[in-house]
């Protein structure tokens, strides 16, 4: 008799037969810890950037890059989550990441040099973004359809903790013991998602079929295009502001970002014509609700990530709270999230993903919107309703957009499709968090203020409304675009 191989142990057969229908569940709980610690890990650090910054006397430009360089690497290995998974499965993927994170957590939380707080932060970023795709394949591969809003819902309300308890327990922590403090909240969860991969994730690759270390190589001209536009793009938007603020270069840099983004297309068709495997599948796009679900994912993603960023700095510079505070202040907000994502996961089941999603993000503009009522004798309460009016506009919106963008695609671009729509949701984020300091120093420059300044002002609660109401109007934009995730009724079946 043949002796069982690791990977017949780990097989979706063998996973059944061990632990029955419940795998799936399983399976779906093992990369959910790996990746609460990778949102956590891109969320938190917004609570200490302004002690990191005092630390290492950073001007806002350069803080910013604490942020902004971990979401550039995280927008640009999303891209490579099919490709790894084909070759090395799901399992050998999803370990390296984790030990990536934990290991850029650990180097992070030691380092004396920003430069190395930075490389940190990308390494953490490149692991994050390879993860962050692989539950939604797994919903979309392993669930059938009718359980797909519930195992999404389920997955959103226990990643959201993470960002819902992260900023508040990392509040505490910076105040208590400095912004290293924070690096390594991530290690004991990387740790526990070691544990259950090797128990519960799957060796082979999405399908499964076996993985295949033979395969075609990674479209690495792709994958380096797609970096290169990232960065000129990024770097050309932190150009637009800060005291060495220089307009021609950030006119060539977005140039250069532009050029890259046609070179990239164009190699991407090129790759598909000869049969080889293309970085980003552009037939994707051909499908109308994806191509909606992509417009309405990039501008909520620059809302999100944005608000992720001004939020704190907003509660801290503006209003004077101390790191604590302004932690605190978002909890109930969290936890009302992961109580809504696991009502509108059932929801979408049944009811218009669509509809959903527009909900959602009117709810989340007009939290944006009623910013401008805070002022510096406003009651915490009232900050921490409207955060939570904004967090039960995200409910909405995570656990329908992805299933209602994805769920006409075949099974075979599965993978593919969660790849890009992550991407470009990302690159949105990316972009958010730039665009909310470009505004946001723009309009304290207008009314005579600046974040250097000791204590705030009307004047610079009046530049926070301002960013506010720009993050209100991008939702309102979005609105638009999620009307047309309404899903086309097949063609009538005529019999002669």
């Amino acid at each position: 008799m043949r002796t069982p191989t690791p990977t017949d142990l780990s097989s979706i057969t063998a996973l059944k037969a061990r632990f029955g229908a419940r795998y799936r569940w399983l399976l779906l709980m093992a990369v959910m810890v790996g990746t609460m610690a990778s949102i956590m890990s891109s969320t938190i650090i917004n609570v200490a950037i302004p002690d990191m910054s005092h630390h290492f006397s950073l001007g806002q430009g350069r803080a910013q890059w604490v942020s902004s360089g971990f979401m550039v690497a995280m927008t640009a290995s999303m891209l490579t989550t099919p490709w790894l998974l084909g070759r090395y499965g799901y399992r050998r993927t999803y370990v390296g990441c984790m030990l990536l994170l934990m290991g850029g957590g650990i180097v992070g939380g030691l380092a004396s040099q920003f430069g190395l707080v930075l490389a940190a932060r990308v390494a953490e970023g490149l692991a994050a973004g390879v993860v962050q795709p692989i539950p939604a394949i797994i919903i979309m591969r392993a669930f059938e359809p009718h359980e797909q809003g519930r195992a999404s819902g389920l997955f959103g309300m226990g990643v959201v903790l993470a960002p819902a308890l992260g900023p508040s327990i990392g509040g505490v922590l910076v105040d208590l013991f400095g912004w290293r403090s924070i690096f390594f909240m991530v290690v004991p969860l990387c740790l526990l998602s070691l544990w259950m991969a090797y128990r519960y994730v799957l060796v082979t690759a999405p399908g499964g079929s076996a993985a295949n270390r033979n395969g075609d190589m990674i479209d690495w001209r792709g994958l380096l295009l797609a970096a290169f536009g990232t960065l000129c793009l990024l770097n050309g938007m932190v150009a637009l502001h800060g005291e060495g603020s220089n307009p021609l270069q950030a006119a060539v840099l977005l140039g250069a970002a532009l050029a890259a983004l046609a070179v990239f297309i164009g190699w991407q068709r090129r790759m598909a014509a000869t049969q080889r495997m293309p970085l980003m599948n552009l037939a994707l796009f051909r499908n109308r609700q994806f191509s909606m679900g992509s417009v309405v994912g990039f501008i909520y993603g620059t809302a999100l990530f944005g608000s992720t960023y001004l939020l704190p700095v907003y509660m801290q510079l503006g209003l004077n709270l101390s790191a604590s505070h302004a932690g605190t202040v978002l909890l109930p907000a969290g936890l009302v999230l992961a109580a809504t994502i696991a009502f509108v996961g059932r929801l979408a089941d049944k009811q218009p993903t669509w509809l959903l999603v527009t909900i959602g993000l009117g709810l989340l503009a007009l939290s944006f919107a009623l910013m401008v009522t805070i002022n510096l004798g406003s009651a915490l309460w009232l900050l921490a309703g409207l955060a939570t009016l904004g967090r039960i506009g995200l409910g909405f919106i995570l656990p329908s957009l992805t299933l209602g963008s994805l769920r006409p695609l075949h099974k075979d671009l599965m993978a593919q499709g969660v790849s890009a729509i992550s991407f470009i949701r990302m690159l949105g984020g990316a972009i958010g968090v730039s665009l909310c300091g470009i505004v946001l120093e723009w309009r304290l420059a207008t009314h005579g203020d600046s974040l250097a300044n000791a204590t705030s002002s009307p004047a610079r609660l009046a530049a926070f409304n301002e960013s506010f109401l720009m993050l209100a109007a991008l939702c309102v934009i979005a609105m638009v675009a999620a009307t047309q995730l309404r899903e086309t009724p097949p063609a009538p079946v005529h019999k002669d």
